[in-house]
């Protein structure tokens, strides 16, 4: 590396600015620019030596390169700066979202707060209609064809309904209705009793409600409920009976092959 140390008359006497030039590398023939201080502390930015001389020297229109004071290096960078705003707020559309400025003399930004609703303002509204969303007719129907299936993609058998579960409707079947009812249930926490109008099999589109499935409206008795337990307590006994004759199949199994060792 070829180095070149000279004095530099735009910062104080004792100051010495050097010129380190790259003889080899990707960078030959490049330079860098490092200061001495008189005390002979290095310096390799402009920011470095702002914060070692403080307010002793103004260095906005020094040029860290040359070494030299350039007014006119100032002047531009005050032009630019002046460009730079004065294009940021006429040549880009505005697309703030935030509270519009009052334009005052105050140097403060005052938000200004919009007032949408007035105590003169009478504006009706249906709260029943509002918390209801509409709903499609015969929605259900979208659901035809569709079916569970097991591991092995074999469909499962579906279940068989009540005789007292009827559908109605256009092209109504067995299985859209257990769909339907299906839906209701996972959908909605109200009570399922059909379609209760008797004038709904008659022209459903008009008189069909959606809050309930595709079926004639229907009563559960106690005894439904009595039959209803019955089965359950069946299904139940006969889990039983098998958990247990797999426990003993078990046991016995291991006991042979403990006998075996």
């Amino acid at each position: 590396m070829e180095r070149k140390k000279t004095d530099c008359p735009a910062l104080p006497p004792g100051w010495k600015k050097e010129e380190v030039i790259r003889k080899s590398g990707l960078s030959a023939g490049k330079s860098d620019i490092y200061y001495y201080s008189p005390s002979g502390k290095k310096f390799r930015s402009k920011p470095q030596l702002a914060r070692y001389l403080g307010n002793t020297i103004d260095l906005s229109s020094f040029d860290f390169r040359t070494g030299k004071m350039m007014p006119s290096k100032l002047q531009k960078n005050k032009q630019r700066l002046r460009n730079d705003a004065y294009s940021h707020t006429k040549g880009k559309s505005d697309l703030n979202t935030a509270l519009p400025i009052r334009q005052t003399a105050s140097i403060f930004k005052q938000p200004v707060t919009k007032v949408t609703s007035h105590p003169s303002n009478n504006v009706k509204s249906d709260p029943q209609r509002i918390s209801e969303q509409p709903r499609q007719l015969f929605w259900e129907k979208r659901l035809q064809g569709l079916s569970a299936s097991d591991v092995t993609e074999q469909s499962l058998k579906t279940m068989e309904l009540p005789i007292g579960l009827q559908g109605i409707g256009p092209g109504s079947t067995d299985e859209a209705l257990l769909s339907a009812i299906v839906s209701a249930l996972h959908n909605s926490s109200a009570p399922i009793t059909g379609q209760h109008s008797a004038a709904v099999e008659k022209n459903p589109a008009v008189w069909l409600n959606t809050s309930q499935p595709l079926c004639k409206g229907f009563t559960i008795t106690d005894d439904d409920i009595k039959k209803q337990e019955e089965r359950v307590q069946q299904v139940r006994r006969k889990l039983e009976d098998a958990l247990m004759a797999d426990i003993l199949a078990r046991a016995s199994e291991l006991t042979r092959e403990t006998d075996m060792n």
